[in-house]
């Protein structure tokens, strides 16, 4: 069934969001997001002027993580299109978060942090979707060949998993399945 309010005029704006994890050193991964804004016509803003078609934010962090405690060791950031120069004011907005593991609360320390008028929206933006890939990029630099079952590690995970999902719910397969493997009868 189509939904009525299928998107039936012309494109105004997209956003694109992109993650990539990369491997460093074998112990650390980069994890590298792109946030791009694009408009097809002309703005008018409320502060005045005109913005041309195309590109308006176009950025990347760049996260040095260290696998064995999901820790932020540095942090990179390129403002390579920004609709207004006061904006390139906040390219070392997230410096603090350097330090910072990526764990439970991770999100509302980092609004905490350098959320606000203290930093970029669009910034904050990218480094939220970036938090969970940062998951799934240690998981995938984790995975890459088989070892043995490290049930203190797989207990560590566990707390990152739990009622993030319909899946992982607390009564969930997941869980189920993770369960027990870590208590076998």
């Amino acid at each position: 069934m189509q939904p009525i309010w299928k998107s039936k005029g012309k494109q105004l704006h997209t956003r694109k969001i992109e993650v990539s994890t990369y491997d460093y050193d074998g112990q650390r991964i980069i994890v590298e997001g792109l946030l791009r804004d694009d408009r097809f016509q002309e703005s008018y803003p409320i502060t005045g002027g005109i913005f041309p078609s195309g590109v308006i934010h176009y950025m990347t962090i760049r996260l040095l993580v260290n696998c064995s405690n999901l820790l932020i060791e540095d942090v990179d950031v390129d403002l390579i299109s920004v609709p207004m120069d006061v904006c390139r004011e906040a390219v070392d907005c997230l410096a603090p978060i350097k330090g910072l593991t990526v764990t439970k609360g991770f999100t509302s320390k980092v609004k905490k942090m350098v959320g606000g008028n203290k930093g970029c929206t669009h910034l904050m933006e990218l480094l939220l979707a970036m938090a969970p890939a940062i998951f799934q990029g240690f998981d995938a630099h984790e995975s890459q060949k088989p070892s043995a079952f490290d049930s203190d590690q797989a207990k560590a995970m566990l707390q990152f998993l739990v009622n993030t999902c319909r899946g992982w719910r607390e009564d969930g397969p997941f869980l189920e399945m993770f369960e027990k493997k870590l208590n076998p009868k």
